[in-house]
């Protein structure tokens, strides 16, 4: 009788996917139309128009920007439109909305570059846990893109996944 430990997960041909791998590092930042309203009301245009000329845009440098409102009020477009254009040459990344959707957003962009036929016909595991956020959204992005291309599709760790999708 042989002492050797086997390990039957590494020969399983399981192939495990991590979201935190595709995590984009960067500072990110949430920037707040509350501030720039009046009475945290309206937007008065012509005020709104001034701040926009005289901020200083060069502190977003290189960050992922979500740009939204924690009042009660209705921005207008155009109003996330100039915070955007001002924003342009200096984020990596400007969405509307809050961090959670900016997160949704960016782990969406890396899902969507994600090579599915490497994935043809494999057994896969979505790993669970992770040291990072990663957004329910992004693991059904992944399982969308996944599904059909994959011949079974896991959740969780090797010793113990939940099966979510086996091809016919």
């Amino acid at each position: 009788m042989s002492d050797e430990i086997i390990n039957k997960v590494a020969n399983s041909g399981l192939i495990t996917l991590n979201l935190e791998d595709y995590y984009q590092e960067g500072e990110r930042c949430f920037f707040d139309m509350k501030k720039h309203l009046f009475e945290e009301l309206m937007l008065k245009e012509k005020d709104f128009r001034a701040f926009i000329k005289t901020h200083d845009w060069s502190q977003y440098q290189n960050q992922y920007v979500a740009i939204g409102c924690t009042a009660d009020a209705i921005i207008p477009i155009w109003a996330y439109m100039l915070v955007c254009n001002a924003l342009a040459p200096f984020a990596a990344k400007v969405v509307q909305g809050d961090l959670s959707q900016l997160e949704s957003i960016l782990f969406e962009e890396a899902i969507a570059e994600l090579n599915v036929h490497e994935f043809e016909d494999e057994r896969v595991i979505i790993k669970g846990c992770s040291s990072k956020p990663v957004p329910e959204h992004a693991y059904i992005c992944l399982t969308q893109k996944l599904s059909g291309v994959a011949k079974s599709i896991m959740f969780g760790e090797a010793c113990s996944t939940v099966p979510i999708y086996k091809k016919k």
